[in-house]
């Protein structure tokens, strides 16, 4: 069997107030050429389908013409998905008869009570796998089993969901065909990317997915890699940059294809298949800040007509540039120019002891910032609190707040 395993789609993002249709329909018309060409005969998305948990109806329908399309021009393929964090459970559960006539298997919600609901059976064109398509965990969906004698504990909450739901997946694999294990976590042993840990739950073992699974595909962190040292352990990443932090990634979905033998060992290979990227991600200047002339010089020699999709710009720009007229300066640097500009980031140079670091003020990230960090940085900037760290009972408040929203955005 050939698996393709992709993530975080974030259909329906915009960028900087930009549309990212035009990108993303770009990724799919290469994801249909790529399915027809590998084979493939499973897809798996591992969450983050969506932006956020309202998708706009045509970041909707984007996403129904693919599945549609895909399954006209592979006619023996099956499709996973599973909800991530930006995505709400009960809008992507309410497409599942429709999804279901073209063989496409959606899991919003893990329920304690019925965590067999989660395993799939996938059989297509003779060929079979058993899949653990876990979606993402809020604290609400496990506090079951989360509790502990010192507290509610996320970590142990997941390790559990996973352990039962587990179980049941090597009851009904008893002949032996692929297992695979689907998540949208932060899993320990993964690089910390830019996007946001809901609720700032701590990151996972890896130990929680157990070790009879022959592939293991995440979703949640944006950079493509693997986890633990291990070879079958793998996020797939985005398929585009989702900001200006991403723009250095390498873009990718991984082929997996299982082999067995006689004795019904099965053999697992990886390949990494590289995305083009249609639209380019640009900061000015490259390096270190330069004086605002010299930046207005790079902005007019900039070169996008080798560009086939309009890239886009951000430039940032020392504080200490005080020139009143910055902004207009950069403007006319920017007339002509087929960019989509992103603003402007203001960069301060705070200076100390050990020499001078730049310090950035780009609101536009602050929707990467993790909540329990904000916190933190509340305490250690008020006075009153300066050196304390954060009660772990205000930390569980802070959870519980967030999760609660969350559920009240799927109503």
């Amino acid at each position: 069997m050939k698996v393709l395993h992709t993530s975080d789609w974030h259909l329906g993002q915009q960028f900087y107030e930009h549309d990212r249709r035009e990108e993303h329909q770009a990724f799919f018309t290469w994801l249909l050429a790529t399915l027809v060409e590998q084979q493939i005969d499973l897809l798996l998305v591992a969450g983050d389908i969506y932006h956020t948990a309202t998708p706009s109806a045509s970041a909707e329908n984007q996403l129904y013409q693919f599945i549609k399309d895909a399954k006209k021009q592979c006619p023996h393929l099956h499709v996973v998905i599973i909800a991530g964090n930006h995505d709400s459970a009960n809008r992507i559960l309410a497409a599942q008869p429709l999804l279901a006539q073209f063989d496409t298997h959606v899991v919003g919600r893990f329920d304690v009570s019925a965590p067999s609901d989660i395993i799939l059976e996938i059989n297509t064109n003779n060929k079979r796998a058993v899949i653990a398509a876990m979606p993402f965990l809020r604290s609400s969906d496990i506090s079951s089993l989360s509790q502990t004698e010192n507290g509610p504990s996320y970590a142990q909450g997941v390790a559990k969901a996973y352990e039962v739901a587990l179980n049941h997946a090597y009851k009904i694999n008893k002949q032996n065909a692929p297992l695979i294990v689907m998540g949208h976590l932060h899993a320990k042993g993964g690089d910390i990317s830019s996007n946001l840990v809901i609720g700032g739950e701590e990151s996972i073992s890896a130990n929680v997915f157990g070790s009879k699974a022959n592939y293991f595909a995440l979703g949640h962190l944006h950079k493509a890699q693997q986890v633990a040292k291990n070879d079958a352990i793998r996020y797939s990443g985005t398929p585009i940059p989702m900001s200006f932090s991403e723009r250095n990634y390498t873009h990718q979905v991984n082929i997996i294809e299982f082999i067995s033998d006689e004795k019904k060992n099965i053999s697992t290979t990886v390949n990494p298949l590289y995305i083009p990227r249609s639209a380019d991600v640009i900061i000015l200047p490259k390096g270190e800040c330069v004086p605002l002339d010299e930046l207005c010089k790079q902005i007019k020699t900039l070169d996008t007509s080798q560009n086939t999709v309009v890239p886009y710009l951000r430039v940032k720009l020392k504080s200490s540039d005080t020139d009143t007229t910055f902004r207009e300066q950069i403007e006319q640097a920017l007339e002509g120019k087929n960019v989509k500009f992103c603003g402007i980031e203001r960069v301060r140079e705070q200076s100390d002891n050990n020499g001078s670091d730049a310090v950035f003020e780009d609101l536009g990230e602050v929707e990467m910032l993790n909540p329990q960090n904000l916190l933190e940085q509340a305490f250690a900037n008020d006075k009153d609190m300066a050196g304390q760290s954060v009660p772990d009972e205000l930390k569980a408040l802070l959870n519980e707040v967030i999760s609660e929203l969350a559920e009240q955005e799927q109503l």
